[in-house]
C-alpha cells in the first residue's frame, strides 16, 4: 500500500516538473523571440540594413546587388546537402545553438572587417560581401532547420496555433521598433561605416543572451517526439510516400512563386510610378505590420479551433482578393495603398501563421530535419529563380510596348492568380483533427472572432461586456 503511495506521487512530481518545465520553456522562447529580433531582422534579404550597406557604404552594380539578395534563397537550397551529416545527430538543441553561435561569428567578421573593405572598388567590395553573406546565410538556414526540428520535439501541438500567434505578433512589434530606431540611427549619423559596426556590435550583443536563453529553455521531449532518425534513404522514402507533405510543399511553391516573381518590383513602381516618397513607403510597411501585430492573436486561437488549412486557405484568398486592386493603380488614385497595406497584414498573417505550424504538423516526424530542409530549399529556388524571370519579363514588356502602366497592371495579376490556384492545391491537403472551411467562414460571423482578427477585441469587449458588468454593479 505504501509503496503504491510513494510510486503515485513520483509519477505526480513528474508530471509538475514537467509541466513547469514546459511553461518556463514557454517563456524563455517568447522572450528569446524579442530580444534575438535584431540580428534576425538584419540578416534577412534585402532588409533596411543590408540595403543601405550596398547602397549608401559600398554602391554595387545592379547585378551584383541582385546576386547579393538571391544569396539567402541559394544557402536554403545548399543546406540540403548538409542534411545527411545533421541527420546522424540526436540534439537539435545543441544543433541549433551551434549554428545559431556560427552565425553570430559571421556577423563579428563582418563588423571587424568593415572598415578594410575597399569603398573605392564596387567589384572587390562585392565579391567580399557576397562571400560572406553567403557563408553567413548558410549558417542561418541550417539554424533555421534544426530550431523547427526542436520545436516540433517538445512543443504541445494543441497550443502551437494560440501561442505562435502571440509569439510572433510580439516578434513584429519588435521588428517594426528597431527597424524605426535603425533606421533614424542610419539616417543621423549618414551611413557611416561606425554606426553600422555599432548596429551589428548591438545585434550581437543581444544574440549572445537570446543563444543563453535557449541554452537555459529545459524542453523536454512530448512522447510522441523521435529522437534518432532513420538512415538517410529511409528518411527520402518516407518523404515519398508523405502525401499531404508533398502537396502542402507544391503548395507553397506556387505561393513563392507569386510572392516573389514581381513582389520586389512592388516598391519600384511605387516610388518610380506612382511618385511615392520614402516616408510613405515607410509607413505603408508600418500599417502592413500593425495588422499583423494585431491580428495574429486572434487567427492563432482560429489555427488551434480549426486547424491550419482552412484557416490558411481563407486568409490567403482574403489577401489576394485586394491585391487585384493594384492592376487599377495609377498616381491619382495611390492613396489606396495605405488601407490595402493594412487590410493585407491582417488577412496574410493568418496564412503566414498557419505556414509554420501546419508543415510542425504534415512532416513525417522520423524525417523531420530532411522535410523540414526538403521544403526550405524547393520553395528557397523558385523564390531565388521567380524575381529574376519578373525582372525578365517587366524589360521586356517595356521594351515591347513603352507602356509603362499597363506592363506593370499586367504583372500584377500573376501574384493574385497563382497564389490562389496554390490555395486551390492546399485545399486537397489532408489535415488531421481539421475543420472544412465552411467553418471558418461561419466563424467569421462571429462578432467576437471577427473583431480579433480586425484587432478589435479590446473595443468590442468594452461595449458588450464592461459595460454589462457596470449596469449590474448600478443595480
Amino acid at each position: 500500500m505504501g509503496s503504491d503511495f510513494s510510486s503515485q506521487m513520483t509519477i505526480r512530481q513528474q508530471v509538475l516538473k514537467r509541466k513547469a518545465d514546459l511553461y518556463l520553456s514557454l517563456r524563455l522562447t517568447t522572450w528569446e523571440c524579442l530580444i534575438a529580433k535584431p540580428i534576425v531582422t538584419i540578416a534577412m534579404p534585402m532588409n533596411l540594413f543590408v540595403t543601405a550597406l550596398v547602397t549608401k557604404v559600398y554602391p554595387l552594380s545592379n547585378p551584383m546587388i541582385g546576386l547579393f539578395s538571391a544569396l539567402p534563397f541559394v544557402a536554403n537550397f545548399l543546406q540540403l546537402a548538409a542534411l545527411p551529416l545533421i541527420s546522424k545527430f540526436k540534439s537539435s538543441k545543441a544543433l541549433t545553438i551551434v549554428f545559431a553561435a556560427l552565425n553570430t561569428l559571421t556577423w563579428l567578421w563582418l563588423a571587424l572587417m568593415l572598415p578594410h573593405i575597399p569603398r573605392h572598388d564596387p567589384n572587390a567590395a562585392g565579391k567580399w560581401l557576397c562571400i560572406w553573406f553567403l557563408i553567413s546565410s548558410f549558417c542561418w538556414a541550417l539554424c533555421s532547420v534544426t530550431w523547427n526540428s526542436w520545436i516540433q520535439e517538445w512543443f504541445p501541438l494543441a497550443i502551437r496555433g494560440k501561442y505562435f500567434g502571440f509569439r510572433n505578433a510580439l516578434g513584429q512589434l519588435a521588428t517594426l521598433v528597431f527597424m524605426l530606431l535603425m533606421g533614424f540611427l542610419l539616417y543621423k549619423w549618414d551611413y557611416s561605416v561606425q554606426i553600422f559596426q555599432a548596429i551589428i556590435f548591438g545585434a550581437i550583443f543581444f544574440r549572445l543572451i537570446s543563444i543563453g536563453m535557449q541554452i537555459a529553455c529545459p524542453t523536454q521531449l512530448h512522447k510522441h517526439a523521435v529522437t534518432q532518425e532513420p538512415e538517410f534513404s529511409e528518411q527520402v522514402q518516407l518523404l515519398k510516400k508523405s502525401r499531404p507533405f508533398l502537396l502542402f510543399t507544391l503548395s507553397g511553391v506556387l505561393y513563392f512563386f507569386a510572392a516573389y516573381c514581381f513582389g520586389p518590383f512592388y516598391q519600384v513602381f511605387m516610388t518610380e510610378h506612382l511618385n511615392m516618397s520614402g516616408w510613405d513607403l515607410g509607413l505603408v510597411n508600418t500599417l502592413y505590420q500593425l495588422g499583423g501585430v494585431l491580428s495574429l492573436p486572434a487567427w492563432g486561437r482560429l489555427i488551434d479551433r480549426h486547424g491550419n488549412k482552412s484557416v490558411m486557405v481563407f486568409s490567403l484568398v482574403l489577401w489576394q482578393l485586394q491585391n487585384f486592386l493594384w492592376c487599377f493603380l495609377e498616381p491619382h488614385n495611390r492613396w489606396l495603398l495605405y488601407p490595402m497595406w493594412t487590410f493585407g497584414g491582417i488577412a496574410s498573417a493568418g496564412f503566414l501563421l498557419g505556414q509554420f505550424t501546419l508543415l510542425l504538423k504534415l512532416m513525417p516526424a522520423q524525417a523531420k530535419d530532411l522535410a523540414i530542409g526538403f521544403n526550405l530549399a524547393v520553395t528557397s529556388l523558385v523564390a531565388a529563380i521567380a524575381p529574376i524571370l519578373g525582372g525578365i519579363a517587366i524589360n521586356w514588356g517595356l521594351l515591347h510596348t513603352g507602356n509603362t502602366f499597363f506592363v506593370y497592371h499586367l504583372c500584377f495579376l500573376v501574384q493574385p492568380i497563382f497564389a490562389i490556384i496554390s490555395a486551390f492545391i492546399l485545399l486537397s491537403v489532408t489535415e488531421k483533427s481539421a475543420s472544412p472551411i465552411e467553418d471558418v467562414i461561419y466563424a467569421m460571423r462571429n462578432l467576437r472572432t471577427l473583431s480579433g482578427v480586425l484587432g478589435l477585441s479590446f473595443f468590442v469587449e468594452n461595449i458588450f461586456f464592461r459595460g454589462r458588468s457596470n449596469k449590474l454593479n448600478d443595480q
